[in-house]
């Protein structure tokens, strides 16, 4: 069977390309998702010059000088704040986030929290690798019970954060899950984040070969199925929620969840509203040298 291949995606895709060399250890999930976000961008017909890529700490944040376009790398934790400050000041931009499952449901969480309930319209990419991999394998909050880990070789004496139960919790309006092993699947998943509403919530399942021996590359292979093709309504949030966390026997990924009807953040910003100029064409110089004089 032969493939047919876009040749524009093709050639917008190798402008994405930078001489930087990757680093990341042989087998590591984060070369599926480098690869998968490019040839999504490339599809939707984006240049690295019209996209903002947001990463947090972390090795995925090793992929921030691993491409060519607007990248930011942010404090640990809090690229989530950055990411939403720069969508709300240019909703022309597409702005998609990257975090670990370390810094994001850590660190971070209350940040995780107010996006997924500020519908804030930006893409985040969940790096789940189930531990701090940059550190040397320290357990996470989604590190699994009962698992040897450089800090607790005895295990977690805590419980393991049901994310997904907790992300649905919240009442998002797109939530999906990859596996870094089906690039296809993943551009998929990720075109349709980019082009969702409010925020997209797409948790990557990656293998971390050096520190995680438990969810490796073979057992996320033996165990992925995607929902989309057994054919899930993406619509029935229960389903998804159900099919989200229900993962002894199979792990469903695809778009589990996706409601287009629930307004963004900025589209509920009554001052914004009208508006034909997005927030960074107003910004002005503005001589506060009287307001100054009350503190002199």
């Amino acid at each position: 069977m032969s493939i047919q291949l876009d040749t524009t995606a093709v050639e917008k895709m190798k402008s994405f390309h930078c001489e930087t060399k990757c680093t990341w250890c042989d087998g590591c999930g984060d070369y599926g998702i480098w690869t998968a976000i490019k040839r999504a961008l490339s599809e939707l017909g984006y240049s690295p010059w019209q996209v903002l890529l947001c990463y947090d700490v972390g090795c995925h944040g090793n992929m921030s000088d691993k491409l060519n376009g607007y990248r930011f790398h942010g404090l640990h934790g809090r690229v989530l704040p950055f990411a939403a400050g720069a969508k709300l000041a240019n909703m022309n931009v597409p702005v998609i986030a990257h975090g670990g499952d370390g810094a994001s449901f850590s660190e971070g969480v209350g940040h995780l929290v107010h996006s997924i309930r500020s519908q804030y319209p930006v893409t985040f990419i969940l790096h789940n690798n189930a531990n701090y991999g940059l550190t040397t394998g320290q357990a996470s909050s989604l590190t699994w019970q009962g698992q040897p880990m450089n800090t607790n070789p005895n295990g977690m004496a805590e419980q393991t954060l049901p994310s997904m139960d907790f992300v649905f919790s919240l009442q998002p309006t797109f939530v999906a899950r990859g596996f870094s092993g089906n690039i296809p699947q993943m551009v998929e998943i990720l075109k349709a984040a980019i082009q969702h509403r409010g925020f997209a919530f797409v948790d990557m399942l990656q293998a971390c070969p050096t520190y995680n021996h438990f969810a490796t590359h073979e057992y996320l292979l033996s165990k992925c199925y995607d929902a989309n093709a057994e054919g899930h309504d993406v619509k029935d949030f229960e389903k998804a929620r159900y099919l989200a966390t229900h993962n002894a026997d199979r792990i469903a990924t695809g778009i589990l969840y996706q409601n287009e009807d629930i307004p963004n953040f900025y589209e509920r910003l009554v001052p914004r509203q009208g508006k034909k100029t997005q927030a960074v064409d107003e910004v002005e110089k503005v001589d506060i040298s009287e307001l100054m004089k009350e503190f002199i």
